[in-house]
């Protein structure tokens, strides 16, 4: 939900909005279903993206007459997308979860197959710091983030990924089966979080949600790892909410919508 502000302008908002609207249509549209979806007079709407059409933001089909966004949006997403590292825009969610779980908090990505660390924040005693380094790499199947990013896959690849890589045994707890992996998957996607429960070193617990991006798909995933002593199975289910509401957040950050019917 958006903060209300003391000052707006509400030409600006309403152009935002109609922005907004044809950004999430499936095609051109015509101008009686903007100003119907938008909730403004036809007059205005089309004063609003006459605006837009003469700054090059939308172009009109010649012989359907119908509106849509130009590539000039892309071309400033990739400017601002530029000006940033996705990992400055995580670190604060990273620090408040690691503070409010008082375990290691870290963020990893898929890269060739395999779990890279990309940032981490340390637990209060530093157990997990050898094992969640940055530049550090880890196998897909026996972690938290990277069964997430195993959601990606479609079955083609997935039946790949199962035969390049293995589905090596870390501890006696590791899915080593195909079929197994497949049914975990599952799991993860339906609860929208994943647990490492000593699949991947024994002592060691997490619990993982993703990150996706404007497309919707998973970028990364965040967790929250610790010794079992402290990670119980009793405070991984109290910590999992936390988990997931950071990672919707830095969703968020990153323009990911979630679909509403």
């Amino acid at each position: 939900m958006r903060q209300k502000l003391t000052t707006t302008n509400q030409s600006v908002g309403k152009v935002l909005q109609i922005i907004e609207i044809m950004s999430q249509n499936r095609g051109a549209m015509k101008l009686q279903d903007i100003s119907v979806k938008s909730g403004l007079p036809v007059s205005t709407a089309l004063r609003m993206v006459n605006t837009l059409l003469s700054y090059g933001y939308v172009r009109q089909d010649p012989v359907t007459l119908r509106y849509a966004l130009t590539l000039k949006f892309a071309q400033l997403g990739s400017l601002v997308s530029s000006q940033f590292r996705i990992t400055d825009i995580m670190r604060p969610y990273l620090i408040e979860l690691s503070d409010k779980s008082g375990e290691a908090v870290c963020y990893a990505a898929d890269q060739d197959m395999e779990l890279i660390y990309m940032d981490v924040i340390d637990g209060p005693d530093g157990i997990l710091k050898v094992m969640q380094r940055i530049g550090k790499r880890a196998p897909l199947h026996c972690t938290g983030i990277g069964k997430i990013m195993l959601l990606n896959y479609s079955q083609k690849e997935l039946r790949h990924f199962v035969s390049a890589k293995g589905l090596l045994s870390y501890t006696p707890k590791t899915i080593v089966t195909k079929e197994t992996l497949q049914r975990e998957l599952e799991k993860v996607r339906r609860a929208g979080y994943a647990m490492d429960d000593e699949e991947c070193e024994l002592g060691a617990r997490c619990v993982a949600a993703g990150i996706k991006d404007y497309t919707g798909r998973y970028i990364g995933g965040i967790s929250v790892s610790g010794p079992i002593s402290r990670l119980t199975l009793e405070r991984t289910e109290i910590l999992k909410g936390a988990v997931m509401d950071a990672a919707k957040k830095i969703s968020e950050a990153l323009a990911y919508q979630e679909e509403t019917e």
